[in-house]
């Protein structure tokens, strides 16, 4: 409702309104202009400025905003780890991905070079990835800057696992189609088997749990990529100690 343009503009007075609306949006949404006036000490001409700013043309239309915001606000349910645990365990560990891990873990086993590559939150992972892999004997090495230069000699022989929970991310997606020219193998890790990311790659894994979101933030829980990449870790330290 209040976005960063509207609220650069806003001069002294209208963010101290803004700051006491903030916090008594519940209170404000049931108050008169003039009630408001009297508790931020502001006129009821300020408050009307404050509203046109806001797209309204006048306190009443306002609060009707006021009160579609609050009451979408309170659609949103996070669900419990134990939840998205369960989702994960129920629809992903019955399925064939056992094979698929392990089927991963042998071509980054063939492979000379491993790169992680993803962004946001899933940059996150791949670092975290490359580390754990490289603990348990396999170097690898992540990619999260979208500018990152990639040199032809550690694209030979190499196995590119890419982290997406969409898998559909532009950035993912145009370093791989790079990474796939040069001969790259490509293991994506996804929530969406039908993604762009998954269709272009050589072996997908595809983890099941409903996507959630908050405001505009994707915050589906990253558990079942975590399992997922140790377990890979650990087939990958098992075949090395056969060879």
């Amino acid at each position: 409702m209040f976005s960063n343009d509207i609220i650069a503009s806003f001069n002294e007075l209208e963010m101290s309104l803004y700051n006491y609306i903030s916090q008594n949006s519940e209170k404000v949404a049931y108050m008169r202009i003039r009630e408001l006036a009297d508790e931020t000490h502001v006129s009821t001409a300020t408050i009307l400025r404050f509203c046109r700013k806001l797209n309204c043309e006048g306190f009443s239309e306002f609060k009707v905003k006021l009160k579609m915001h609050l009451e979408n606000g309170k659609k949103t349910r996070i669900k419990s780890t134990q939840h998205s645990l369960v989702e994960f365990f129920e629809r992903t560990l019955k399925g064939d991905i056992e094979a698929k891990i392990k089927k991963a873990a042998s071509l980054v086993t063939n492979a000379d070079n491993v790169i992680f590559i993803g962004i946001g939150s899933s940059g996150i992972l791949a670092e975290y990835g490359a580390r754990y892999f490289s603990s348990l004997g396999k170097f690898s090495m992540y990619i999260k800057d979208p500018h990152f230069p990639i040199h032809s000699k550690l694209m030979f022989n190499s196995v590119t696992i890419a982290l997406s929970v969409s898998g559909e991310n532009s950035f993912t997606v145009t370093h791989l189609h790079q990474l796939k020219q040069e001969g790259s193998k490509i293991i994506s890790i996804t929530n969406n088997k039908l993604s762009t990311i998954a269709k272009i790659s050589d072996l997908n894994i595809p983890y099941y749990v409903t996507e959630e979101f908050y405001e505009e933030a994707n915050i589906t829980t990253q558990v079942p990529v975590v399992y997922i990449l140790e377990a890979m870790a650990r087939e990958i330290y098992q075949l090395n100690q056969t060879v």
